[in-house]
């Protein structure tokens, strides 16, 4: 089954978060590789829709399980590329250090209000 992927500014999204110099790796993979990394890496048994790892001050990577994104923007009644960019705000958003909360859930409102386009 082919998945269509949203267009999303990534690369601005980066730099308003994470700077200019922030070395940002993306992967995508499939539902049994991000529930495996969850499991190595978090200890969490269930499959993520997205996960951040911090490699170094300057250096992260973000993994994206499009299937799980997919389904979970139906349920949440939200257009595919507006879910996934949120996630991918909130994904920069834990590479930068930020936990969840309200800081957190008003960077993720700002941050769309200023770079999401229908």
């Amino acid at each position: 089954m082919s998945t269509i992927l949203p267009r999303i500014p990534h690369e601005q999204i980066k730099v308003l978060i994470l700077g200019e110099k922030y070395d940002l790796s993306i992967a995508f993979v499939m539902p049994a590789k991000a529930r495996a990394l969850n499991k190595k890496y978090r200890k969490k048994s269930y499959v993520p829709d997205t996960l951040a790892f911090p490699l170094s001050k300057n250096a992260g990577e973000i993994v994206l399980n499009i299937s799980a994104i997919k389904r979970e923007a139906k349920g949440h009644n939200e257009p595919l590329a507006h879910f996934a960019t949120r996630l991918f705000i909130h994904s920069c958003l834990h590479l930068k250090g930020l936990t969840h909360g309200p800081r957190m859930e008003r960077e993720e409102r700002r941050i769309m209000k200023k770079h999401y386009r229908t």
